[in-house]
Order: C-alpha cells, then sequence, then structure tokens
C-alpha cells in the first residue's frame, strides 16, 4: 500500500485525504448498501459520476486499503470491487451520514424506507450490514 503524505496530524484531515473527496463515499456507498461491485455498476449510479473520475476514485481508494479488486468470477475482462476490513469500518459512518441529511433534507420517498431501517434499530442495521459485507471476504 502506498504511503500517504498528510497534511496535517488531525485525524478528520487523515481521514479526508483517505476518502473525503467529493466521490469516494458514494463509491463505498454503493458497494456497502447497493451491492454494486463492478466498474459498469459503479459508473451507472444516480450521481452519474464521469468514467475517468470513477476510475481515479477507485484506484485511491485501493491504494488507500478502503476497497480491493477481485478476479470476475464470469469474466476475466472484469474485476470485482469490494470494501476491506478497513472500508467496512466506514458503515457507522455512512449510516451516520445517511441520517444526518434525513434531519436537513427532504428525502425522496424512495430512500425513506432505508432511513426507517437506520433509525428503528441503528446497531442492528449495522451489525447486519457488516455480517452481509464479512461474508463476500
Amino acid at each position: 500500500m502506498k504511503t500517504q503524505k498528510k497534511r496535517s496530524d488531525c485525524p478528520v484531515s487523515f481521514s479526508l485525504e483517505a476518502f473525503g473527496d467529493k466521490w469516494s463515499l458514494l463509491i463505498v456507498r454503493d458497494l456497502m448498501l447497493k451491492k454494486k461491485c463492478t466498474y459498469g455498476e459503479l459508473s451507472k449510479s444516480d450521481e452519474k459520476i464521469a468514467t475517468n473520475i470513477l476510475a481515479a476514485r477507485l484506484l485511491s481508494l485501493e491504494e488507500n486499503g478502503i476497497i480491493q479488486k477481485m478476479e470476475h468470477p464470469d469474466s476475466k475482462a472484469k474485476v470485482l470491487y469490494q470494501l476491506t476490513q478497513k472500508g467496512m469500518d466506514l458503515i457507522p459512518i455512512i449510516v451516520e451520514i445517511n441520517l444526518w441529511a434525513e434531519k436537513y433534507t427532504d428525502i425522496p420517498e424512495k430512500r425513506k424506507e432505508l432511513l426507517a431501517q437506520m433509525n428503528a434499530d441503528k446497531e442492528g442495521f449495522i451489525k447486519n450490514a457488516f455480517k452481509e459485507l464479512e461474508s463476500n471476504l
């Protein structure tokens, strides 16, 4: 893994260097919650990430140990992306960001079911997310 040059010793600054750009947490979200795992699937996300940005962010997330590439079982031309343990440790952060957004934003109906699950049993939601992702490691 590439050694990351830190701007400062601040934990928030370090975290932002690893995953704090405009796109990286959306990729983590898709791997975590939407079960997208190929480049093609990730490129079709609602946010319409440009392919060059997607490629750069995937590389950065891989270099930071947040995701890993694996061989696709059905195609040598494709790879699968999955969260590493370090990436899965972002689950509680993704949940909290969702709950924060719910508090301060009008959430579309299609997103409210997931938020209801998070609100009903946040710890259970987090444990289940970990369990699902760990079964893929």
